[in-house]
């Protein structure tokens, strides 16, 4: 079993908590055009150009629907179902290096991945700046999901060790913010 394809897996699904399409269409061209990914059956379809298309088109549908305000927020009541699944997809097709674990525990694993940064997302990051910027901040704010989703798909592949100190810093900076908001209420 090999750790660094685990660390990829999970990076590539929290990325798809993100962005659908984006962690789907680096693993689909990585595939393509390098020796960086070798997707086995039946992921390797992700490679073909067919899928390569789709996967621009909807990464530019979800781009520009998530950027305009009233549209942003039904994407993401749509985009609760796509990126867990999407999540699930990357996690099951990036992790073929794992051959001794099942394919449902890969595709559990990425759905909850993603499934739970698309909830912190939408459920409690993107509400907050809506309410504190009066809407104003969502447009960068959804260009930073898509900048920092592609960053860590891409480095999810070519350094995996990275996805986990970068887990390791963002945990303990949650801890961190909880414990000062505790003690601030007191």
């Amino acid at each position: 079993m090999d750790i660094l394809g685990i660390f990829s897996a999970f990076g590539l699904s929290a990325s798809a908590g993100l962005n659908a399409y984006i962690p789907l269409l680096v693993v689909a061209l990585l595939a393509r055009f390098t020796n960086l990914m070798k997707l086995q059956q039946p992921w390797d379809a992700l490679a073909s150009w067919w899928i390569i298309g789709l996967l621009v088109v909807l990464s530019l549908i979800e781009f520009f629907a998530d950027k305009v305000p009233a549209v942003n927020h039904i994407n993401d009541i749509i985009q609760s179902f796509i990126r867990p699944t999407a999540g699930a997809i990357v996690f099951a097709a990036s992790a073929n290096v794992l051959t001794e674990v099942s394919p449902i525990l890969s595709l559990a694993c990425g759905l909850l991945v993603a499934g739970s940064v698309h909830a912190v997302k939408s459920a409690m990051i993107r509400p907050a700046v809506t309410a504190t910027t009066a809407g104003v901040g969502n447009v960068p704010v959804s260009v930073l999901e898509d900048v920092v989703s592609t960053i860590v798909s891409v480095l999810s592949v070519l350094v995996p060790i990275l996805v986990v100190v970068f887990l390791i810093i963002l945990i303990a900076w949650i801890i961190s913010n909880r414990q000062k908001r505790k003690s601030y209420q007191h």
